[in-house]
């Protein structure tokens, strides 16, 4: 994907998160708008495909079935539809909790069409959010906001920035971002795009350009996963690619090194139990096997 035409993976997980909140039950992680951000035309071609390649599965020897009582769950169960909705709704709970200690500004990195700043303008009082991302994203995304009406909040600031070729401290130097301010970055569906140099880089900048106390919350692929060259198979077919994994026993250290220690580190067992067990109809979704969520902290421990 080139910096100047919208990511297939932010239009994606867009339609991810807006399907799940219209038509799973229970809702993990609820975004009504996040459907209205995707253009008519190129949704319905999405849930025509989806529906299609559904609809295949279940009857490979061309019996006629029901289009409209397909349900794409199936199917968006491994396009990875529960590390969407967990990794951001533990994001956006833990972000709630950090805001009443001090934490003034949210920073979305790799923000793609993320609604968080039109679904909580409540929380806009207290803080700034930036959404920092590649332009032709950003652009893309602004004009679907001129199209729907939706006014840009005071609080919300547009950071373009292409993190594989600057680093995010230059990218924020231009904004109302305030280094003293304590913050939570969130850099979810980006880790495994850049190369291991660039993720070390945007970590360790996070750790000059934000005060102790300040944190990061990413998902990560770890190096054991089977699914790896499909995954990337499929990437590449939509112009992208996975780049990045890590290994959750040394992660720790390599955050230390950076700047930072690792709070939380989710692992599948962990996230299948948070997310998708407190109520018997979410067993619909599993949680991804290789898939972890890690929270991470600006200075020492004793903070």
């Amino acid at each position: 994907m080139t910096s100047d035409h919208v990511s297939i993976t932010a239009i994606m997980t867009a339609f991810i998160r807006g399907y799940h909140s219209a038509h799973d039950t229970p809702v993990v992680f609820d975004d009504s708008l996040a459907l209205q951000l995707i253009p008519e035309g190129r949704r319905r071609l999405i849930e025509q495909g989806l529906t299609t390649a559904v609809a295949q599965t279940e009857s490979p020897d061309g019996d006629t079935v029901n289009l409209h009582q397909v349900s794409l769950s199936p199917i968006l169960q491994t396009m990875g539809l529960p590390n969407v909705i967990s990794r951001s709704r533990y994001t956006e709970d833990n972000l709630k909790s950090e805001i009443g200690k001090g934490v003034g500004q949210y920073v979305i990195l790799g923000a793609g069409l993320d609604t968080f700043a039109f679904r909580h303008g409540d929380l806009l009082k207290e803080i700034k959010v930036f959404e920092v991302d590649l332009p032709g994203t950003q652009e893309f995304k602004r004009e679907r906001l001129a199209d729907l009406n939706w006014g840009i909040p005071r609080s919300l600031h547009f950071v373009s920035a292409d993190l594989s070729k600057e680093r995010l401290s230059e990218a924020l130097l231009g904004s109302p971002y305030n280094a003293s301010v304590k913050s939570l970055f969130s850099l979810l569906g980006v880790t495994m795009y850049l190369s291991p140099d660039d993720v070390f880089e945007t970590l360790r900048s996070i750790t000059q350009i934000a005060p102790a106390g300040s944190s990061v919350i990413f998902d990560y692929h770890t190096k054991t996963d089977a699914r790896l060259h499909e995954i990337r198979k499929e990437l590449q077919k939509m112009g992208e690619s996975m780049n990045t994994t890590f290994d959750p026993s040394s992660l720790g250290a390599e955050l230390e090194k950076l700047g930072s220690y690792l709070y939380e580190d989710l692992g599948p067992a962990d996230i299948q139990e948070r997310f998708f067990d407190f109520d018997r109809s979410a067993k619909m979704y599993h949680a991804n096997e290789n898939v972890h969520l890690a929270w991470a902290v600006v200075g020492g421990r004793d903070l």
